[in-house]
């Protein structure tokens, strides 16, 4: 007969099993993230990311935060802030198959773009994550059914979602196209504020030739800009531009290009008068913004009378950037008056996970972003820390919209100060920064001061809301996705076109090419480089929407 100590191993063997059963229970149980640490310590996740020059992600102070409030060790791959290299390096890393965890990328930097989600997803070496997000991302589902256009950008048509976009709902950087003028040169010539083009280039002939700045020199710029930034305040007055996207209109839910229309042509005959009258400056098509803000710091004396986008663009002299000088022009009105908008989210993804991340990285990573689409987690991902890089509300702070409870200040108090290095992710944690948490930032109420910066740029904004194409006329790029079997070719279609139409519009303005006898010509060569196969894709991506 078997003794119950003949027995004692098998009894013994069958306990730890049906312990660890147990423990398993409880850890699948677990969701408190006080819960997080194992037996095996923390969990492994590689990121591929971009590090400025004064950073470390290493030792980031946010790092360091994500990693004791997620359990992580976190090891990073990291590149620049220069967008080819950055792109490069992503793409060399994903072809060789030794790639990381995870990506987490800034958007102006490099980000996946819609194709490459498709195609990466479908080789599988991008993960769906809708199921992540469904079980351990609350914040993230919460922000999709605030923001339908966030889910939708996110989604791809095979509905899985294999990346997670930002939302940056800046309110003045939706409406870029400004134009700023210098009010002291208006007061001194007595000249009021231009509302026309036509209005505008008289402003421009009194700029240049009346000696406004006094010194005896005919040394006025009338207007400057950079890689032409400022042509589309210009050419919003006749037709619809959309810098950085080849311009397509949309009428009765047929998609064309404006750059082939009379308003097109209006718009560049407008423009060669300011410059063959000598009003615009040529580098305004060429220099960078350094070349710029030389120009608006001028030592001796302003010779700027008008800069595009925003102040900071043109000059950094806290004595001019921190003054009215410079006041916004509102659009001009002219045959079409339809202002750029800038939508607060750019298609594709920043933080993706690949086939290389175990399970139990994937929870946390997933958890980790959804951290990021909290108030808390987003200020202090992309401002540091709590009293480091942002603090509460005080008695008598005011938020940038007077309207709306007051609920984070940035740290440093004082603008000018240096900040704590090293203590944020700054663009690569800005997630979820959505209208109402801008709104909410405590700013100055002197527009004219560093701490009022940004209630003046808000203020200045107000006079180009309104003015943005309908809805049924803005073509959205954010909405569509393209074909992967069509996605080649539709980047080199882009970029062909988008060289053709803005090469020729520099031609056009400096009188390289003559409007009156090339215009033809011009409008043909969009034929030879197949337009119409461009607006056939985009047609088609548009209305599968």
């Amino acid at each position: 007969m078997t003794t119950w100590w003949q027995m004692r191993p098998k009894i013994l063997i069958l306990l730890v099993v049906l312990g660890l059963f147990i423990l398993q229970g409880c850890s699948d149980n677990a969701t408190s993230e006080e819960a997080q640490t194992t037996e095996d310590g923390p969990v492994k996740l590689s990121i591929f990311a971009p590090q400025g020059p004064e950073s470390d992600l290493q030792t980031n102070e946010n790092t360091l935060l994500m990693e004791d409030k997620f359990n992580l060790d976190i090891t990073w791959e990291t590149t620049t802030y220069d967008s080819g290299a950055a792109s490069e390096k992503r793409q060399i890393s994903l072809a060789s198959g030794d790639y990381p965890d995870a990506y987490m990328l800034i958007p102006w930097v490099d980000q996946f773009s819609q194709d490459e989600l498709i195609k990466y997803g479908n080789q599988g070496v991008l993960l769906p994550l809708n199921d992540l997000i469904e079980e351990h991302a609350p914040n993230i589902q919460k922000a999709f059914e605030e923001e339908p256009d966030l889910k939708a950008m996110a989604t791809a048509p095979d509905g899985n979602i294999y990346g997670i976009p930002q939302w940056n709902d800046c309110y003045h950087c939706s409406f870029p196209a400004k134009m700023w003028i210098n009010t002291e040169w208006l007061n001194t010539l007595d000249l009021e504020m231009p509302t026309t083009p036509e209005e505008l280039k008289e402003v421009f002939l009194a700029f240049k030739n009346e000696d406004p700045n006094g010194n005896g020199k005919a040394d006025e710029i009338p207007v400057s800009g950079q890689n032409l930034v400022g042509v589309t305040y210009f050419m919003s007055a006749f037709e619809y531009y959309h810098s950085g996207e080849i311009p397509v209109l949309l009428e009765d839910d047929k998609v064309s290009i404006a750059a082939q229309t009379d308003g097109w042509r209006e718009g560049l005959a407008y423009m060669k008068e300011l410059y063959d009258l000598g009003l615009i400056d040529p580098g305004m098509f060429t220099q960078n913004v350094d070349a710029l803000i030389q120009i608006g710091n001028n030592a001796e004396d302003i010779i700027l009378g008008a800069g595009p986008w925003i102040p900071s663009d043109f000059t950094n002299d806290e004595d001019r950037l921190y003054s009215d000088i410079y006041q916004p022009l509102s659009p001009l009105e002219g045959p079409q008056s339809y202002t750029t908008y800038k939508f607060p989210s750019t298609p594709g993804a920043t933080f993706v996970l690949t086939n290389k991340a175990s399970q139990e990285a994937q929870v946390k990573a997933i958890k980790m972003v959804d951290h990021m689409f909290t108030v808390e987690g987003m200020l202090t991902a992309h401002f540091g820390p709590e009293g480091i890089g942002w603090r509460k509300p005080q008695e008598g702070d005011i938020a940038l919209n007077e309207e709306v409870d007051p609920i984070y200040k940035q740290l440093p108090e004082n603008p000018g100060e240096e900040r704590e290095p090293n203590v944020n992710w700054g663009a690569m944690g800005q997630y979820w920064h959505y209208r109402g948490l801008r709104d909410a930032e405590v700013q100055g109420t002197d527009i004219y001061s560093p701490d009022g910066y940004e209630r003046r740029l808000q203020e200045a904004t107000l006079l180009y809301d309104g003015y943005q194409p309908p809805e049924d006329e803005l073509f959205p790029y954010w909405k569509i996705w393209i074909d992967p079997s069509v996605a080649n070719e539709l980047a080199m279609l882009k970029t062909n076109i988008g060289d053709y139409i803005e090469q020729n519009m520099v031609q056009f303005i400096t009188g390289a090419k003559n409007l009156d006898t090339e215009w033809e010509t011009y409008v043909q060569g969009f034929e030879q480089l197949n337009a119409p196969r461009y607006l056939e894709i985009m047609q088609n991506a548009y209305m599968m929407r």
